[in-house]
């Protein structure tokens, strides 16, 4: 007979990212059918949900219920730095060990979260560089007013400085507020080379949406000339954004190529993070969290994000990054990794001179 092994799930189904939790969700339980399929497989899941409905302030006493009411030692969950930095204190206190299938800004680590999607050298650096040879160097950042927006805009300026450009503007909404008439005329007024969106949900979809009608009445700002970047929309939230964000880029590190599995990188994390804790289980012969550490550290998992290595020093996961243009539901790949790209979570191997090589000019 096979081990039955509870595993929390911890994802908002509602709120201002209600689709993203939708598709962290929808991956993590995917994941949790292929284990259970398995037959070679020993183990079985037993999905244990929770559903703090997008308030921050409810994800520390869930988790916390989850690791004590239940039998569960993980939990794959959290949308955003705010839920995720909230919940460590509950996984310190008893020895949990979250798998958290969102990008963010980096510059954390902790021996209770596996880090399974893009740190800022997998998703904004390699985007930036992209822009900065093609449209400019001259941003225009935008956020939601809290940590994503922050510390992403925070690493943005130093990014946009080292290739030797200037932001336009820097401005920020409460989560969930629509009114970007400011934000349009002020980009209007300043013209950058290009906006760097962080704001999330209701907000960014007001945004795209205003963005395309300036475009209508000014060329130059349609996006071929003047893009739109993200780092966290994916094929989850183009419905939201149809046909406004036409044409605009992404930079995430899976993109749906229209066959069957995965539809978003969010899903495709989050069901990565469970094929990858089944995996590390039956390696450590336990789900007790240290020993799943140990088996993690230094290997290769295949996975729906591809093979996939987990650092043992950072706990975050090496993957590839896909830089797309919004193609109706979808994206078309203008450019990816070689490679693997190993997480980098404080930038500490970022070399701005090979990521931003200054451009020839004829001197006459």
């Amino acid at each position: 007979m096979k081990q039955r092994i509870e595993i929390g799930i911890l994802f908002s189904r509602s709120g201002s990212y209600e689709r993203l939790g939708a598709a962290c969700r929808e991956g993590a339980l995917g994941g949790i059918a292929a284990v259970n399929a398995d037959p070679a497989r020993g183990i079985e899941f037993v999905p244990v949900e929770r559903d703090p409905a997008g308030r921050t302030d409810s994800y520390a006493p869930l988790c916390a219920g989850l690791l004590t009411e239940t039998r569960a030692r993980h939990i794959v969950g959290c949308i955003t730095s705010w839920s995720r930095k909230e919940v460590i204190p509950a996984l310190e206190r008893h020895r949990g060990l979250l798998w958290y299938p969102a990008p963010y800004e980096g510059f954390e680590t902790n021996d209770h979260v596996v880090y399974m999607n893009a740190a800022p050298n997998q998703h904004l650096v390699p985007l930036f560089a992209h822009v900065a040879g093609r449209f400019g160097r001259n941003a225009f950042l935008l956020g939601s007013n809290y940590i994503w927006g922050w510390e992403m805009n925070r690493i943005a300026r130093d990014l946009v400085a080292d290739a030797g450009g200037e932001v336009s503007g820097e401005r920020y909404l409460p989560l969930g507020d629509t009114d970007v008439s400011r934000l349009i005329e002020e980009i209007r007024a300043t013209a950058p080379d290009f906006v760097l969106n962080n704001l999330i949900g209701p907000s960014s979809y007001a945004f795209y949406e205003a963005y395309a009608a300036l475009g209508r009445k000014d060329e130059r700002f349609r996006p071929e000339r003047r893009p739109v970047l993200s780092c966290n929309l994916t094929e989850q939230e183009l419905p939201s954004i149809l046909p406004h964000g036409e044409g605009h880029l992404s930079c995430l590190p899976f993109m749906h190529d229209g066959g069957q599995g995965s539809r978003s990188s969010f899903e495709a994390a989050a069901h990565a993070a469970v094929t990858t804790l089944a995996d590390a289980i039956e390696l450590a012969g336990t789900d007790e969290p240290e020993a799943v550490r140990r088996a993690l550290a230094g290997r290769s998992f295949r996975t729906a994000l591809g093979a996939i290595r987990i650092d043992r020093a950072t706990q975050h996961a090496s993957l590839p990054f896909f830089i797309g243009r919004i193609r109706g539901l979808g994206f078309e790949v203008i450019e990816a990794s070689a490679r693997m790209v190993e997480a980098d979570p404080y930038l500490s191997r970022y070399d701005p001179v090979a990521t931003f090589r200054p451009s020839l000019r004829m001197v006459r």
